[in-house]
């Protein structure tokens, strides 16, 4: 079992940067993709970014590609994520996962779950 806790939500103007953090715990962290997926209420839950173990490649999803990065520091079980040019449409609850395998974007593929921080972004 692994414990991902997000933080680093809240209310940020547009234009301006937001870093969100999630912390692993329990079960070993080693050999985990990690993906960052966010949602919003009725609409499917989004693909955001991903990283795999190593931390050597990322994948972004479209509409944060180029704001966007993820990073990972596996000494201290944490997983990064900065998004630049926040847009009102950034606006979602963002969750942080944990998968085996592979990095990817498809969310069902990924077992451990965060309960999401929520990210405000006003125009």
């Amino acid at each position: 079992q692994v414990q991902l806790v997000e933080s680093g939500g809240g209310l940020v103007q547009a234009g301006g940067s937001l870093s969100l953090s999630c912390a692993a715990s329990g079960r070993t962290f080693r050999g985990y993709a990690m993906g960052w997926f966010r949602q919003v209420p009725g609409k499917e839950r989004e693909f955001v970014a991903t990283i795999t173990w190593g931390g050597g490649y990322t994948r972004y999803g479209d509409s944060v590609k180029d704001r966007c990065t993820i990073s990972r520091d596996n000494a201290k079980n944490m997983v990064y994520l900065r998004i630049d040019s926040l847009k009102p449409e950034d606006t979602a609850v963002y969750y942080c996962a944990a998968k085996s395998g592979d990095y990817g974007s498809i969310w069902s593929e990924y077992r451990y779950w965060g309960q999401g921080t929520q990210v405000t972004v006003s125009s």
